[in-house]
């Protein structure tokens, strides 16, 4: 799996976001507390936003906030907010792109690559990012050395 620097940059700035409580939190400091170019994370709120999980208060004590409690926010949403649907080859989703021969059952590899993406990424919610307490089934994966490989 790839993440692109728009999905890491977006999780990094929801984390901060979970972590910050109800006041709003500026573009700046957002980017400085994860070393992230402000530009380049604006418009990565503004597609977050979009989407309905953040929202921008203007003025002297305005910033970003997210529109929903952390608890109810997953890293499959803020994923699929900037980045598309999880899961595609070549710019399809895995159910629409057809293989002959020899290659005909990787469609079916994508669709089960996909499947358990998402059964990782729509379990785990901001909330449990910003706390630190991520569910045991997932601690217990990344404690695998060979997940490390």
């Amino acid at each position: 799996m790839r993440l692109s620097a728009r999905v890491d940059y977006a999780l990094r700035a929801a984390a901060e976001l979970a972590a910050a409580g109800a006041g709003p939190t500026t573009v700046g400091e957002l980017a400085k507390e994860q070393d992230m170019p402000p530009k380049y994370l604006e418009n990565i709120l503004l597609q977050m936003r979009r989407a309905g999980l953040v929202r921008g208060q203007r003025g002297p004590e305005g910033g970003y906030v997210l529109a929903r409690p952390p608890a109810e926010i997953t890293l499959a949403d803020v994923i699929r907010a900037v980045d598309g649907p999880l899961a595609n080859v070549r710019g399809e989703r895995p159910e629409h792109v057809g293989y002959r021969g020899p290659a005909e059952s990787l469609q079916q590899v994508w669709i089960a690559l996909r499947a358990t993406e998402r059964s990782i990424l729509e379990e785990v919610t901001l909330e449990q990012v910003a706390s630190g307490s991520l569910p045991e089934r997932i601690r217990q994966l990344a404690a695998d050395p060979a997940a490390w490989d």
